[in-house]
């Protein structure tokens, strides 16, 4: 009986074995390399405008410092400080009591000239006719007509002295020199101001429109001109200017590019661009610090490629995962530019047609075999 039973589960074992080892040797024939499914997008060339980015700061289209030009007492102020003032209004008034004095003084100056002036023309009138006869020396005529003379040119003297207390008269009305936004008044009713003082009583700033001035560097500028020089870009009649604003929002009126500097800065290395801007709805201040997207030119081969298909190695190197012939993973170094629509443009390692990986890269290495399906921009974005 229990040879039986050892014999039973001898048997047993035996049927086990055989019915286990034929899958055995099935499955390394079976097993070998796995193809991974990735997102391709195939790389194409188009014509892409290039925006270059730099820093910039707003500036009043016309700045004038109001000044006194003559000397008073500060008896009215006519303005309210940060208010818009147009051209002639008036802005200060100065005691003009001395200053109507020295008016009637040159009036009354004018009347004695022209008094000397009747009395030396008749005098002289009288010896022209005796020097004929010899009544009298010429040396006498000579002397009547000198006084004359001398007398037309008192009457002359005392017409500009009218003239010259008439506009300081006027003087004593401060006015607005030119329309826009006034500042705080630096004095007030009571104070003594003296003509062309160094310190401004206000400040107008003109501000729609409104000036930006661009920083460019140098280097910027020569290897932009040099790529127009070599082909690489085409240079593009568009100049208009777009700002974005300190908080990052774009600024809703374009601008135009009036012109540039014609020497370098030799503190910053820079040249300075200047743009006009509209500016109704008072956004732009004097001094507020802005980024300029200027349009450098036309790239007619561009190569744009999403974001997040661009990851940098152990040296800082951009590097894009591509697929060959083959159907192998091939890591480029590439050369990336700038940022345009979530896109970065490569200037070289990437070549029309290429198929670029998007999507699946965080499953893949370089030498792996992979399987590919193209998505839409839109899916790559």
């Amino acid at each position: 009986m229990r040879q039986t039973i050892k014999l039973a589960s001898v048997i047993s074992v035996a049927l086990w074995m055989a019915a286990c080892s034929p899958q055995e040797d099935k499955a390394p024939a079976s097993a070998g390399p796995q193809s991974t499914e990735v997102g391709i997008l195939n790389v194409v060339a188009q014509t892409q405008a290039i925006l270059v980015e730099l820093p910039g700061r707003s500036k009043a289209f016309l700045e004038a410092e109001v000044r006194p030009q003559v000397s008073g007492i500060i008896t009215k102020r006519s303005f309210i400080e940060g208010s818009n003032v147009k051209q002639g209004d008036s802005l200060y008034q100065i005691d003009s009591a001395t200053y109507k004095a020295a008016l009637v003084s040159a009036n009354a100056d004018l009347a004695r000239a022209n008094a000397s002036l009747a009395s030396a023309k008749a005098k002289a009138a009288r010896y022209k006719q005796l020097v004929k006869t010899n009544a009298i020396s010429q040396q006498d005529f000579d002397d009547a007509e000198a006084g004359y003379k001398e007398a037309l040119a008192g009457v002359t003297v005392a017409e500009a002295a009218i003239n010259t207390a008439k506009i300081n008269l006027q003087y004593t009305e401060v006015l607005a020199p030119i329309s826009g936004r006034i500042g705080k008044s630096s004095v007030t009713a009571g104070a003594l101001v003296t003509a062309n003082q160094s310190q401004t009583l206000a400040t107008i700033q003109q501000l729609d429109p409104i000036n930006v001035d661009i920083a460019q560097s140098s280097a910027q500028l020569l290897r932009l001109k040099a790529k127009l020089k070599q082909g690489k870009l085409q240079a593009s009649d568009n100049a208009d200017v777009k700002l974005l604003l300190e908080d990052g929002t774009q600024y809703s009126h374009p601008g135009k590019l009036q012109f540039a500097e014609v020497s370098v800065d030799e503190n910053t290395g820079s040249v300075i661009l200047r743009a006009e801007f509209p500016n109704p709805e008072s956004i732009l201040l004097p001094g507020m610090y802005v980024r300029a997207m200027l349009n450098a030119g036309t790239d007619p081969q561009a190569i744009l490629v999403p974001q997040k298909s661009i990851s940098r190695n152990s040296k800082g190197d951009a590097v894009a995962m591509v697929v060959n012939e083959q159907g192998i993973v091939e890591a480029r170094t590439v050369t990336t530019a700038e940022v345009i629509n979530n896109q970065w443009r490569v200037t070289s390692g990437l070549a029309v047609g290429d198929k670029l990986i998007v999507e699946g890269l965080q499953k893949i290495r370089p030498g792996a075999p992979v399987t590919t399906k193209v998505i839409s921009e839109t899916q790559a974005q």
